[in-house]
Order: C-alpha cells, then structure tokens, then sequence
C-alpha cells in the first residue's frame, strides 16, 4: 500500500510539474546513471526514482501499452533531448590523404629522387670544358636547343610519377565510397518492431528514440539500451559486453536492464527505450574508445591520449567504487571486435581496442587495408616478383655504371677531370633512373589493385543477384566452395507455410475439414490454443495486391496455425483481444532444445490451462490422453501413439510435410502451485487436441540451381530440423537425393552416435567415415551443424581441401555461420544474429542465388589470373629488353617515361579491363579450384613464356636490325641528351602494340582458342583497349621529347600494328602446344595460409618465413599482435610439455563448458588428434635453438611465465588462437608493448585447466 501511495505521490508530482515544464521529467544524465546499473541496483534506483517502469514510462510521456503518438515534432524533440540512435562513423579518408597515401610507394619516391637530381643536373653547364674531353659518348651531338632540353625527362618522369598516384588515390576514393554506399545499404535494411499509437509498426534502427516501446523477440540485436515492461521466458546473450557467455535472464523481478549490442536468445518481451545512439552502452565504448577521433592522427600520440583517457576513466570508477562496472569495461572489447569490421565493408568505423595501448601501437604498424585469401596469395607473388626486379635493376645499374667506366677510361684512356664531374655524375643518374625504370616495370603494383578492382565489381554487380556482401573476400572464397550445407525451410522451400492436412477426433483428414464436422469442445480449445500459443507477432494480414495471398508476418509455421483458424471460419483476433499479452501467466518460448513452445493461462477459479504446440513426435510422447470424435478424452497409450505414428504422422512426413501435434493440460486447482521451474514436470501427461500437416512448397527455380551445383562439383547437403521422413521428401523433390545413388539420411541423433567414442568425445576419423555420403541430416541441433561444418572443413580425406558454405535464418545457425568458409544468411527470414554472423546476405532467401554468388567468386579467381597472365608476359619482356638492351647498347631501348606509360597500360588499365569481366555459365561447367590452387596453373605459364618469346624475337630484331629493315638511321649508341630516333621509337610503338593485341590473348586462361567470345559484352574492356590505342598515337606522333618518340609514317605504323597482331596468331600457335608434354612447366602463386597448411606439415615446413608472409596477409580480421611472442622459448617449453604427454588435451573440453552452445564456440578449439603430437600451438615456431633469436625476439621470458589466451569473441574465425598474453606481473616488459598488455588470466580461459596440468 505504501508503495502505491508513494507511486501516487510522484505521478501527482510530475503531473503537476508538467504545467511549468514544457520537457521531460526525466534527463540524459539520469537515464545514462540509470543504464550503468545491473540487476537488483537498476530495480532499486527504478523504484527510488520512479516508483515502477510504470512511472518511468509517465515520465517520458509514453504508453506502455500503445507506445509514442508517433507525431513528428515529438520525435524530433526527443531527437534533440536524448540524441539519435546513430554513432557517428569515423571521417571517410580525403582525397588528399589518399594521394599521400599513394606516394609513399617506394619505387615513386626513388623514382621521383632519380628525377630531381636528373633536373637539377640538367640546369648545370660545365664552364669552358670541351664535352669532346669527356668521353665519346658525351660528345657534342646536339646543338644548344636540343642540350636545353636535358629539363624534358626529369620533368616528364614527376608528371607520369603524378599520373600514376592520382589514378590510384582514384580507384581508392571510389572504392572507399562504393564500402560506404554498402554499409548504409546494410544499416538501411535493418528495422525494429516499435509499439506507436497502439499499433506494432517496424521502423529503421535510427529513427528509433527514447520512450520509444519496443517489441523483442528470439534473435533480435538490441538497438538500444531499455527497461523491460513485460517478458515472457527472456534469454539475453550479453557476451558481447560482459564477456560472459551464459545467457542472461531477463524478468521485472531481478534485471530488467536491457543493453543496446546484446542478443535475444530466447524469448519475447516489451521494453521502454531509456537510451539510443552514443548514450547507449555501446555508444558510450565507442566514444570511450575514440572511435569518433580521427584515426589519422599520429598514431603514438592517439596510443598515448588512448591511456591518460583510459586512466583517468579508471581513477573515476575507483572513486565510484562499483566493482562490477570496471568488469564490465574490461570486458567490453569483445564487443568492438565484432565480425563486422572483417572485410572493409565492415562496420563504418574501426575501433581501437580498449585494454591494451601495445595493441595500438601494433596496429599502426599494420597495412591499413585487410586482405582477402586471394589478396594473400598475390601479395606474396608480387614480393617474390618484386625480389627479382630488385636485383635485376640493380644488376642493370652495375653493368651499365662499369661498362661506361671501363669504355671512356681505359679504351678511350682518358684522364678524370674535374670539370667532366659533372657530366659523368649525369650519366650515372641516367643509368640509375634505367635501373629505377627496369625496378617500376617488374613490381607489378597493379596486382592489389586488380583485386580490389575486381572485387568492388563484383560486390556492386552481385547487389543485383540478391546477394549482399559483408566481408570482400566472401566473395571469392565462394568460387572455391567445395559444399554447400543448406538450411530447407525458407531457402530450400517457399517458407509460406499453409496447414493442408489435419488428425482430428480420430480421423485423418487429408484436406482441412469443414467445421461443423469437428466437436464444438474440440474447436473452441484448438482455436483458443492456436490463438494465445502463437507469438503475438506473429499474424496474418490482408494481401498487398487485390486476389494475392494474406502477407504472412512473423513466424511461418505459427502463421500457417492461424491461417488455420481462419479456414476453420473463426478469428484469432478476438480471442487475442480478450486476454492481451500481458495476461499469459508463463509462456515457455520455443527454443531448439525443447522443440515446443507453451503458455500457461490462469482461470477465474484459481486453476491454470496450459496450451503446447511442438513436434509431433516429440510433443505425443508428452501425451496421456487424445480427444475423439464426441469430444471427450480417452486414455492414450504407447500402442496407440505408434499407430498414429505410422498410419497419419509418417505419411504426412513422407508427403514433405511439417507435422505439428496441439495439445493442452488443466491444473487444478486440488493439486496446490505447481513448480513452474520444473519444466520436466509441467510438460507431461498433455491431450492431444489434434495434428497438422504443413506444407512449404519447394521453391520453383530450386531443382534447377542444385543441378548446376552439382554440375559444377559441388556437393549440396540438407541439413534441417524437421523429421527425416520430411526432409527426405523434400530433399528428393529437390534433386539433392537422386534415385539409385549412394547416399547418407541421418538425424541428429544417428549423427552422434556415429561420430562420439566411447567416452562421448567426437572423433575426425568417425566423421571422415559419414561425411563424403551424407546428404540429409534431420532433426539435427545447432550444435550438430556446427560439428558437421567443422568436421568437413577440418577433414583431409578427399584432396583437394573442403571449402564450405553454410546458409542458416536463425539464433542458433551463429555458430556455423560464423565457423564456415562462407556463411549465407537470409535477408527475409534471418535473425540479427544470423546476420550479424555471416559473409552475406541473401537478401532474396533463395538458394539459386547461392549458385550466382559462385560464378561471380569463381570470375573473380579467373579474372584476376587473366590479369596475371597479361601482366607477366609484360614483365618478363620488358625487364629483360631494358636489361639486355642496357648492357650491349649502354642504354635501355626503352626510355624511362615510356616504361611509366608501359607500366600504367599495364597495371591501371589492364587491371580495369581484364577485372570487370562479366560472368558466364560455362564457369560452372568446371570443378572448384580447392584451398591450394595456385594462381598461375601451367597452361597460364605456357602462354607467358610462349608470348614472351615472340614477343622478345620481334623486339631484338627490331632493335638490332630495325634500321636495315626500315632503312632509317640507327638509334643505338646515342650520346647523352640526343635527339629522339626513329628506331627506338619503331621498337616502342611496336612493344605497346604487341601488349595491346596480348591483352585480347590474355581473356582467355584454359586454353579456349576463341579469344573474341564475348568481347563486346564487355565495355569496359573494348574502351579501354580503344582508348590506349588512341593515346599511344598521340604519343608516338606529338609526344616528342618528353616521350622520346619522333613521329612515324603510315608504312612504320602498318608494320607496327601488324607485328602486333602477330600475337593473336602466335597465341593460336602456343594454345596448339599440349601443356603434358611441356614437362619443365611449373605453377606459380600458392598460397600457403596458416589455417590451409595441415598440423602434421607445420613442422616440416622448413621456409617457415613463407607461412610467415602468407600469414601477415592473410590477417582474417584478427590482429595477431603478439607475432613476437610466437618466437620466445617458453612457448617451446609448453610445446615441448605437450609432446611428453597428450593429457593436458583432454582436460580442455570440459562437459560443462558444451552445455552452452556459445560457451562451446568461444575456446579456441585446441583439440588435436593423436596422430599428431607435435603441434606449436600458438604459432609455427622457427626449431627451438634459432627461436629466440629470429625476428630479434625480446628479453626471453623466464621459464616460470605461462602463456594464456583470452577467449575469442564468438565473431571470430575459430581458427587461430586470438591473443597470447603473458600473465605474470613479474614477466620482464616486453619491447614494445606497455605494460597495460599485461593481463590477468581470465578464470574462462581454456589455458586455465592447461597450466594446472603442465
């Protein structure tokens, strides 16, 4: 009573302050001090301060019940008083910061050196000194205009060096932008149930504001920060913010605090939004974090701010005192990490981690961009290109620098003096600048960019093909995809569900009966049932099209219920509007382990009614009793429910249907309170009210896109929670079980018999044994999908590796999602965490665009191999003409700023050309290329070396005998600063020409001898090739001296043309060739990821500093910062432990730590099979003698200190362990990191049970 009282007392207040305040009574301040409480604190200052939720709600002028009035100038002041739900992203990068970005390319900036010395010496004229004194090839060839000239090719060299860098801060800046149009289109499409003016509404996350209510259910991410008004059964997953990973529960009584970036596991429910935007919790780590900051600053400073900010937090919540909150904040960089960031398309700002400033100052150090598999791969090929280039260009300087020396004197005999200084310092620069020019054209810099390139295209192009991309390198990861483990219901399936037939009062029904034909006691408990057992989300509302179909909201099997009851002619909704949501005394929300759902009603007299809905044969074994024909109950025993097991549920299963089973149960009232907890207990001796049939036809276009997967040798498997009559039904009409084939239907149960010993441990061999023939597997858990995901990708049997993609809708598909190559989520049926988990979204839920996804990842893989092979036919020619042509002639038959323009065909162009190549269905006529595949197949390297043979002939011939053939003079020999000669340009023109007509070669890769095919689909591709030809003409003609070129006749131009067209006979000819018989062919460009090599190899790969490379690009969306770590002697010592003994092995998985499916997905999984002891856990280590000593480790830690490892935030890959962390305060610092990157070991940490045991 006196709370009452004193409830009254405030609301009289606030009513009364009402009148003077034209705002609410509640401010920002408050509502955020609120939000930081937990549990029963929260409860405490929520009747302090408002009585109940009920005050609260009057105090931002709201409704529980029907919400906001939803009026626009309300909104907008809400907006203003509380902010928006919004997080300001970080500043998108400049242009001019992209430019600058480009210039620190170290081959510009020694090229951009070489060119200011070349000018500056220029503008220098020796005194009175005759030239002839210097040397023959000093000689004064030129007059003073042609000597004046020297400026043209320094000058010329800065302006190509300027081109270059504004076309890749270009393709930055439109691929930058093109990541923020995605980003939006991904925060575009998520919406959030809200109650306004009493009707449910779904409205864009930002709009949503403070005294919003907001309707939760199984599967949500929360927006935004609230207090819970009403819930039924409410779960909360708030590991992504606390770091603990057992669900949360969620009640009026003990924590109706609700945080923004949390899950809903489980349950529905109505919150009041307290706080939106940057006051949320997640805004405000955001802000703590400084995700706002510009990330550009320098980054020791930012590091530094970073920690007086964090400090000074620390000192504040010292004060505070409250103990838990700096828990909490400690945890919270869980949160940050979330997937989202993975692939650049990622979340709109990065953020820093908030625990350890070392991990800052690491990350500045990193490449900015992330890189993708295929990234890996081309990095690591263009680094060991890059190697060779290095050394070639130096070999060039050397040669040329001593055959001047050698030439002017000793065979000339001349003395040194000191006035020639000069004009010798200006032929070593132009040697030089031949050496940089030779280095600029062997990088092949375009081989990131075509990448990139490439997949920005195929993202935007695949937009149209329903698939919406997260993380880049899903994309090509899917033209890999080995196996396809599909969801059936939604993606399979229409997922429009309907009720077809029906087991009522003893009769099988096989359309949906009239009603009169069923008892009125029958009816009366089945609609009531239905009505109240349904989520009240779930509804059936008028078609959008006059003569369409009723739009089905929320979940499908629950509206196919109520389209049930509207066939039997009666309505939901009034039964609905008598007892409202907040009447249902307990509900128990469906969730895959109970595979039912209940709610329990509490009668007038005191006695309770509980209505259950579930899987048939799951829910029957619950059941006593079943009503007949006149309306009565009658005893049910084992014998009868497997009659009706095999004559209405089996038959309905074998027909591809759903069945469901309604059943009820009374309380009454003699038999006291039952224990509501006790579920056991209260879920047992039901009556059956009645079975379902319900059918989700196949989707029309289905059977077609699994043939062409299966075409294109990739294996489709079904794996769904229906009954295995059921999903075999349907997997049939499909085409993923063809008749007469040898093949696997299991439900989970059967699974995991199949794969578990003896001590119920799952084992790869056993799997090995199932998987290969498996194709449906029923009935199956969360927990089974993900085992089978892992034990595919996990398994070596079949060569070459398994790369898996996995489709899932719900809550529980996260985990698979998240451990698949390729995780696709449903756009229309999915749940947040659904989304949140995968690599992209099918924003169609349609199988066949799974299928579109692999043509576009498989173009993806070939048209960066066109690229390459374009590329490197370039190469190998041009280094080794400027080489050759440096060392007989003296001077590259190449000019500098001609290979700038060589080098820009090559890299910009080639790569916008070769990239943007559309996909054709002949890409799934052939199998996947696997995990291992090298870029460079050995057909691709017949057509590299057989172009740059004919390619290198026709060269030397002109360059050795063009004057003779043309009968012009010879340009060899020319002395310093002499005019440009007709030769040299005849063998430039004619070089450009040959990498234009090669460039047509180059679309094919598979040794297809029509290059044409296709070619004018392609715009992009004829433009560029025109456009090139059409600049090289003004080169050639007007380009003069800063090009080296003198204009040339038609007949020369002809010639020029025509040798080039030789290469499209020429490719005819090599295409000819078989590649067996070239048995000297090797492949190039594997990639050898840390997760791609199998542990039994670790070892014995001895070029550890390869797996190295490959691994630093291939950073999946982990900092592996604690690389020096992987390199000190303890982890040896560890190893070295697990080698003596297996044991700590088994203490790892505990059975407790499996009970939650989340729990089991956070460790990083260390479980290793015997046939392999000698596993270095943290990191491939370099022998245990040299390990210290690579990679100037630092101070080695002292035996004592152990290592731990932070549990992985469930977003990430589960393959590498995240970080490695030492634990003891008394561990020596280690360079580099502060000492904040000392933590204490988490007590979750799966190290824990390990440093016991060692």
């Amino acid at each position: 009573m006196a709370s009452n009282s004193f409830r009254g007392s405030k609301r009289g207040r606030h009513a009364h302050s009402n009148h003077d305040v034209g705002d609410f009574n509640c401010s920002l301040k408050e509502l955020r001090s609120l939000m930081e409480l937990r549990g029963p604190e929260g409860i405490t200052r929520i009747q302090e301060c408002y009585g109940d939720v009920q005050g609260l709600c009057t105090r931002l002028r709201t409704s529980p019940i029907d919400g906001l009035g939803g009026h626009a100038d309300d909104i907008a002041r809400r907006k203003e008083e509380f902010g928006q739900n919004v997080i300001p992203p970080k500043k998108p990068k400049t242009f001019i910061q992209l430019v600058w970005e480009a210039l620190q390319d170290v081959t510009l900036i020694i090229l951009e050196v070489a060119a200011i010395i070349s000018l500056g010496l220029s503008f220098y004229r020796p005194p009175d000194a005759e030239r002839e004194n210097c040397g023959k090839a000093a000689g004064g060839v030129e007059d003073e205009g042609e000597a004046d000239a020297g400026w043209i090719e320094g000058a010329a060299i800065l302006l190509s060096v300027v081109c270059v860098v504004l076309v890749t801060a270009f393709n930055d800046w439109s691929k930058e932008k093109q990541f923020r149009g995605l980003q939006s289109r991904i925060e575009q499409e998520q919406k959030f149930t809200v109650v306004r003016g009493g009707q449910v509404i779904q409205i864009h996350v930002a709009e949503i504001v403070v005294g919003d209510v907001a309707q939760v259910k199984y599967g949500d991410l929360l927006p935004a920060d609230g207090v819970l008004i009403q819930g039924n059964d409410l779960k909360i997953d708030e590991s992504s913010l606390t770091g603990e990973s057992d669900h949360v529960k969620k009640t009026l009584d003990n924590d109706p605090m609700l945080l923004s970036g949390t899950h809903v596991m489980e349950g529905s429910g109505k919150i009041l939004i307290t706080a939106v935007g940057v006051n949320s919790q997640t805004g405000i780590i955001f802000t703590l974090l400084g995700a706002e900051e510009d990330e550009d600053d320098d980054e020791d400073e930012k590091a530094e701010k970073e920690r007086k900010k964090r400090e000074k937090e620390e000192k504040k919540k010292e004060e505070k005192e409250k103990k838990d909150k700096l828990d909490k904040k400690n945890k919270k960089e869980e949160k940050n990490k979330k997937g989202k960031s993975k692939g650049g398309a990622g979340v709109e700002m990065q953020p820093l981690n908030s625990d350890d400033g070392g991990e800052e100052k690491k990350k500045a150090n990193l490449p900015k961009k992330e890189k993708s598999v295929l990234q890996g791969k081309l990095t690591k090929l263009a680094v060991q290109i890059g190697k060779a280039g290095l050394f070639m260009s130096g070999l060039t300087v050397i040669i040329l620098i001593t055959l001047f020396m050698v030439d002017t004197f000793w065979i000339q005999g001349l003395p040194w003096v000191a006035d020639c200084t000069p004009i010798y310092i200006q032929f070593c620069v132009k040697f030089f600048i031949i050496g940089v020019t030779v280095l600029v054209v062997a990088v092949p810099e375009g081989l990131p960019l075509a990448v990139t390139i490439s997949l920005a295209y195929s993202v935007k192009k695949m937009m149209k093909d329903n698939n919406l991309v997260r993380h880049l390198d899903a994309c090509e990861t899917m033209g890999n995809a080995t196996a396809i483990c599909s969801d059936k219901t939604g993606t399979l399936t229409m997922n429009r569900m309907t009720v077809v037939q029906a087991y009522l009062g003893d009769r099988h029904y096989r359309v949906v009966p009239e009603p009169d034909l069923i008892p009125g006691k029958v009816l009366d408990l089945l609609i009531m049932g239905i009505g109240v057992n349904c989520a009240y989300t779930s509804k059936i509302m008028s078609p959008e099209k006059e003569g369409g179909l009723p739009r089905q909201v929320g979940n499908k099997t629950e509206c196919a219920l109520l389209g049930f009851v509207l066939d039997l002619r009666r309505d939901y909704m009034t039964i609905r509007n008598e007892i409202p949501e907040e009447k249902l005394f307990k509900v128990y929300t469906f969730n895959s382990v109970r595979k039912s759902m209940s709610t329990v009603l509490k009668n007038a007299d005191g006695s309770y009614r509980m209505f259950s809905k579930g899987a048939s044969e799951i829910l029957l074994k619950k059941c006593c009793k079943i009503m007949t024909a006149n309306g009565e109950a009658k005893v049910f025993k084992p014998r009868d429910r497997d009659d009706v097991v095999k004559k209405v549920i089996e038959p309905m299963a074998s027909e591809g249907l759903r069945t469901i089973c309604l059943a009820y149960r009374d309380f009454p009232l003699a038999d006291g309170e039952p224990d509501w907890d006790n579920e056991t207990d209260i879920l047992t001796g039901l009556t059956c009210l009645c079975v379902v049939g319900i059918e989700d036809p196949v989707r029309p276009e289905v059977p077609d896109a699994i043939k062409r997967c299966q075409r294109a040798g990739i294996t489709v498997r079904m794996v769904t929670g229906d009954n295995i009559n059921t999903a075999r039904a349907i997997a049939s009409k499909c085409g993923i079980l063809q008749p007469g084939e040898d093949f696997l239907c299991i439900d989970g149960k059967e699974f995991n018999r199949r794969i578990r010993n003896e001590l119920g441990e799952i084992e790869q061999e056993r799997i090995d044994k199932i998987w290969p023939k498996l194709r449906v597997l029923a009935r199956s858990s969360p927990t089974d999908k993900h085992t089978l995901v892992k034990g595919i990708m996990d398994s070596t049997v079949l060569e070459p590796r398994q790369v898996v993609a996995v489709t899932g809708d719900g809550t529980n598909d996260g985990p698979a999602l998240k451990k698949a190559d390729v995780g696709f989520a449903m756009g229309i049926a999915g749940t947040d965490v659904a989304k949140e988990a995968s690599d992209i979204i099918l924003t169609d839920d349609n199988f066949s665009s799974i299928v579109k996804a692999v043509m576009w990842g498989r173009n993806v893989y070939d048209s960066i191999s066109k690229f390459l092979q374009f590329q490197l036919t370039v190469n190998v020619v041009a280094v080794i003409v400027a080489f050759t042509g440096a060392c007989i002639t003296q001077d590259s038959p190449l000019k500098a700023v001609q290979m700038l323009w060589v080098n820009l065909i090559m890299d910009t162009f080639a790569s916008l050309a070769l990239a943007t190549e559309p996909p054709t269905e002949s890409l799934l006529l052939r199998k996947p290329y696997g995990r291992n595949k090298p870029l460079i197949s050995r057909t691709m390297m017949k057509n590299i070396l057989g172009h740059a043979v004919y390619q290198l002939t026709i060269i030397f011939t002109l360059l050795f005998a063009g004057e003779q053939m043309f009968d012009i003079d010879s340009g060899r020999y020319a002395p310093l600063h002499a005019p440009p000669s007709e030769h040299y340009t005849i063998v430039f023109n004619t070089f450009v020409m040959m990498q234009l007509f090669n460039e047509i070669n180059a679309r094919k890769i598979h040794g297809e001898r029509n290059v044409f095919d296709g070619i004018f689909k392609n715009m992009i591709f004829c433009s560029i090739v025109f456009g090139t030809f059409i600049i090289q003409i003004v080169i050639v003609q007007f380009g003069g001296k800063p090009f080296s070129c003198v204009g040339l006749t038609i007949d020369q131009w002809l010639w020029c043309v025509f040798l080039g067209f030789g290469c499209l006979l020429w490719g005819q000819v090599v295409t000819t060739v078989p590649t067996s018989r070239l048995k000297f062919l090797k492949s190039a460009g594997h990639g050898t990821q840390q997760e791609e090599i199998p542990e039994e190899e670790l070892e014995e790969m001895e070029d550890l500093d390869e797996i190295d490379h490959a691994e630093m690009e291939m950073r999946r969306g982990q900092v592996l910062w604690c690389r020096g770590l992987g390199r000190i002697q303890t982890q040896i010592r560890v190893v070295n432990a697990f080698r003596d003994t297996m044991s700590p092995y088994e203490g790892l998985e505990t059975p407790e730590s499996r009970n939650s499916i989340h729990n089991f997905m956070n460790t990083p999984e260390f479980r290793i099979e015997d046939s392999q002891p000698q596993i270095p856990l943290i990191d491939d280590t370099e022998g245990e003698d040299d390990a210290p000593t690579k990679r100037n480790a630092a101070q080695t830690l002292p035996p004592h200190s152990t290592l731990a490892t932070l549990p992985s935030s469930p977003n990430q890959n589960n393959n590498a362990v995240d970080r490695v962390i030492p634990l003891h305060k008394d561990s020596p610092k280690i360079s580099g990191y502060p000492e904040s990157a000392v933590l204490p070991a988490c007590p979750g940490s799966p190290l824990n049970s390990l440093e016991t045991s060692l």
